[in-house]
């Protein structure tokens, strides 16, 4: 081979990131639900939160439906031992592991079926509030105009109503249907946060590139609302929905405890501590209970939620407490083979370091697959945005422009049209500082 000839180097192929190749074939879905997973709290919630649940419908049952438990919430039972709890550690549960009240009752069926009634009401409050503040807050975000102002000061008129005032008054006269009307009403009258965080979200969205296209394409406003907006919303209404849940639980507490909620014969957690306030210094555990059940709910509810934040936000981005211990001993490990005495640990904390890494690349799956959405809504809506520019007559594309610019057409003289036009502008061309000279970089007829 002459030296006057070159050898062409190999093409080098370039490896995908390791987070792309990790969120290969995943959806959206999959990695909310992955990220979910791994919030140890909320995964922990959940678990705790469905056990009360069950423990709650199926010790007491619903209906004509029987539970397990052989007491029920109204039974009155001879006292056993003073009415003090029988659980002894760790499995001995014994007739009545929670104890009696004065009269006999279990306080273990009574707990069960104030928890039961409790979360109906937060369940009703949680579904009623949800869907008229999402129905409300996609109106008003979307539309705009006169149906913005009128949803918005039907929004200001909810928000000065009292609620517990109204809602005692509407519990009293509720009669024996008296928990569903309590939680209705409530559902009615807690749902104007929720409908202005996701107006917001709405009028934040709506000027997006990708509803744009959509329009563009010829979608309708109802396929906007709920194919292209709304799913874009879900983490907001998800968490948010979550809170909203916690503060009505604690909201049926209050009215409750204050005897303007639930009545008898029906009980919930509220009415309980109400009614066993007064023997908290002699029978303790008559207030323990309720109270512990109604912390342990509602602590679940929100950590869910913050599950839940952290699994729909992309931009939460953090290590896990074994990712730093392990990204600490690679550190210490490489600080002292570097030294020359512990050389033989080079290799092991190289691995370390890799596993750290490794750790991080799985934690931007989210990231990477939400940017790969929205970079392939961008390019439709780029095509569709060029397509209708070269339809119209006597406009120049940018390639068009760059190429006039910096070559110049064939009638300005080409290649020199660039250097014509510096001397234009410095005074020193053929038309001086007195006459420049003015090209049509932008449209093909020159003016």
């Amino acid at each position: 081979m002459s030296r006057t000839e070159t050898q062409t180097p190999p093409e080098r192929t370039e490896k995908p990131a390791p987070a792309e190749e990790a969120t290969k074939g995943l959806s959206q879905g999959r990695i909310v639900a992955k990220k979910f997973l791994g919030h140890t709290a909320a995964v922990a919630s959940i678990i705790v939160f469905l056990i009360i649940l069950l423990l709650s419908i199926t010790s007491q049952g619903i209906g004509p439906i029987p539970g397990w438990w052989h007491y029920g919430f109204g039974d009155t039972p001879p006292l056993v031992n003073g009415g003090s709890p029988t659980w002894k550690l760790p499995f001995d549960f014994g007739d009545h592991p929670f104890g009696q009240d004065r009269v006999g009752r279990d306080l273990f069926a009574m707990t069960m079926r104030g928890t039961q009634i409790s979360l109906f009401i937060m369940f009703t409050i949680g579904i009623l509030a949800g869907v008229i503040g999402i129905i409300v807050g996609s109106l008003a975000g979307f539309f705009r105009g006169w149906i913005e102002a009128i949803l918005m000061r039907l929004t200001d008129v909810f928000i000065v109503i009292p609620t517990l005032i109204a809602a005692a008054i509407v519990g009293r006269a509720g009669g024996q249907n008296g928990v569903l009307v309590l939680g209705i009403f409530l559902g009615l009258v807690t749902w104007m946060l929720l409908g202005r965080l996701v107006r917001a979200e709405f009028l934040s969205l709506r000027e997006r590139e990708f509803v744009d296209a959509a329009r563009i394409a010829g979608a309708s406003n109802a396929r906007i609302i709920f194919k292209h907006i709304l799913p874009n919303t879900v983490g907001v209404i998800t968490v948010n929905l979550t809170l909203l849940m916690s503060a009505a639980i604690l909201t049926e507490t209050a009215l409750s405890y204050l005897g303007l909620g639930v009545r008898a014969p029906d009980i919930s957690l509220g009415s309980l501590i109400s009614q066993n306030q007064a023997a908290f210094s002699t029978r303790p555990w008559l207030f323990w209970w309720p109270g512990l059940f109604i912390v342990v709910i509602c602590l679940c509810i929100n950590f869910i939620g913050d599950g839940l934040r952290d699994a729909f936000d992309p931009r939460q981005k953090k290590f896990s407490l074994r990712s730093i211990k392990r990204l600490s001993a690679a550190m210490m490990l490489s600080g002292q083979s570097s030294t020359g005495s512990f050389g033989q640990y080079a290799t092991g904390s190289r691995a370390a370091v890799n596993e750290v890494v490794k750790d991080a690349a799985d934690e931007d799956r989210s990231l990477s697959a939400i940017s790969r959405s929205e970079r392939e809504a961008d390019e439709d809506e780029r095509t569709a945005r060029e397509a209708q520019t070269l339809a119209e007559p006597g406009v120049v594309t940018p390639d068009e422009r760059s190429s006039t610019l910096y070559h110049g057409t064939p009638a300005e003289g080409g290649q020199n049209s660039r250097l014509e036009l510096d001397d234009d502008a410095r005074g020193t061309g053929p038309g001086g500082a007195t006459e420049p000279r003015r090209r049509g970089f932008f449209r093909r007829d020159g003016r």
